[in-house]
């Protein structure tokens, strides 16, 4: 069956294998070694940082350490295995980096005690989307930034990627999303927004006035 989307449908999913490609190590690559430097390029920078939904591998976690100047990760998951998981991939990263149970849309963070929020595909697996970008505007202080690497809906509704992963059915364009962030104070500045693969895959750094 088909789900409701606006004016359109959901293609349905067959076979869920979001695992395999979510936490396989050519994502892990592509994320650390062409996602993190794009960020780093458009001004991603923070001391005190907070990434949402770490995957196995804790790439958000490692790209904030490596490349975007972070001396405190709090690197939050909804499932208990995979934080486990992520904890021992990033071991080498030792007390800069600490992993945790939490939930994006409800996290427990201080309010405006965040520098950085670090977001790696996690945004468009997340139910109420919404909900995590007012959260992400909570935790992050005047000045603080929002970095993201993000899959729209142009590339999440396709048959073919529906069919063999399953999403939640309200997903974003990127103009959608960029008026959320700004419904919450957040700012995209020029020149701190790459859009590629026809607008499928967005990479932005936001400031939170």
């Amino acid at each position: 069956m088909t789900a409701p989307h606006g004016s359109r449908t959901v293609p349905p999913t067959y076979v869920d294998a979001n695992r395999l490609w979510v936490d396989s190590r050519l994502r892990y690559e592509i994320g650390l070694r062409v996602e993190g430097r794009i960020l780093r390029r458009l001004g991603a920078r923070g001391e005190r940082v907070v990434e949402i939904g770490t995957g196995r591998r804790g790439l958000g976690a490692r790209v904030a350490v490596e490349r975007l100047g972070a001396t405190q990760v709090t690197a939050f998951d909804l499932y208990p295995a995979t934080v486990g998981r992520a904890r021992i991939a990033c071991a080498d990263l030792a007390d800069r980096v600490t992993f945790r149970v939490g939930d994006a849309t409800a996290l427990p963070v201080d309010d405006a005690s965040t520098d950085l929020v670090v977001d790696f595909h996690a945004l468009h697996h997340i139910a109420d989307w919404r909900a995590a970008v007012a959260e992400v505007a909570r935790v992050l202080r005047p000045g603080g930034q929002l970095a993201l690497t993000e899959m729209t809906a142009r590339f999440v509704d396709a048959p073919w990627l529906r069919a063999v992963s399953r999403h939640p059915a309200d997903r974003f364009s990127t103009e959608q999303l960029l008026a959320e962030l700004r419904a919450h104070g957040l700012e995209v500045p020029p020149g701190r927004l790459r859009r590629a693969a026809g607008d499928r895959w967005v990479q932005a750094v936001a400031t939170r006035a």
